[in-house]
């Protein structure tokens, strides 16, 4: 796996890191990996289960038997499309405790390294440059203050026809940045070898532009 190369992008919700990635795979004729959806997956999986969020064996079962397809932007689990029950916020905030959870975490390790194959992988998550692609060559700390983020989702949210109140949304933010810095497991933190990408006043375009300069310097430099 290390001979495959990975552009580990990682940062907190809404950053925008999850376009940006996609974009950047795109750009590059990359596999991209969406780490997020797969604990979003686990979290919707228990509710439909009646399995508890901080039921960590029960939740670490689920994650370990999850029948899950992706199929470009279609995200099937038990043969049932989710890709857009997935992106609730209730969905999100169970995405959130439920990868807390060490054991869920080690579940599905193998499952998201498995999505490095040739050409090359974009991933984005919390810790895909820590913990799952630690050799990446280039890793990137893709962040905004939580008001830019919380504008962004509470705009996607309204444009989705969601009732979205900023506010609620903002402190939503904030609680899930809390939790995501402090988990034992993994913590969000931004790596000494990563990137900072700042993007608060930055447009998705000049962000992309930005990880493809730093990726291409990369690959230009000279072998040791």
């Amino acid at each position: 796996m290390s001979l495959i190369p990975v552009i580990a992008i990682d940062g907190p919700s809404a950053s925008g890191k999850g376009t940006v990635a996609q974009r950047v795979a795109d750009a590059l004729g990359f596999h991209y990996l969406d780490s997020g959806a797969i604990y979003r997956l686990t979290a919707l999986a228990a509710q439909q289960q009646g399995v508890g969020w901080q039921d960590e064996a029960g939740v670490a079962a689920v994650a370990a038997g999850l029948d899950v397809v992706f199929d470009g932007a279609l995200i099937l689990l038990g043969g049932m499309d989710v890709s857009e029950a997935i992106r609730s916020e209730q969905i999100g905030v169970g995405a959130s405790v439920v990868a807390a959870l060490p054991a869920v975490r080690a579940a599905l390790l193998a499952r998201q390294q498995a999505f490095a194959q040739l050409p090359g992988l974009v991933a984005d998550g919390r810790d895909m440059g820590a913990v799952v692609f630690p050799h990446a060559p280039l890793k990137v700390f893709l962040t905004a203050t939580a008001e830019a983020r919380a504008e962004r989702r509470y705009k996607q949210l309204l444009g989705r026809g969601e009732a979205a109140d900023l506010a609620a949304i903002t402190a939503d933010l904030q609680a899930r940045d809390e939790r995501d810095r402090n988990r034992a497991v993994a913590p969000l933190q931004q790596l000494p070898d990563a990137e900072l990408l700042e993007t608060t006043q930055l447009g998705i375009e000049e962000a992309v532009a930005q990880v493809l300069a730093w990726w291409q310097s990369r690959i230009n430099q000279p072998s040791a």
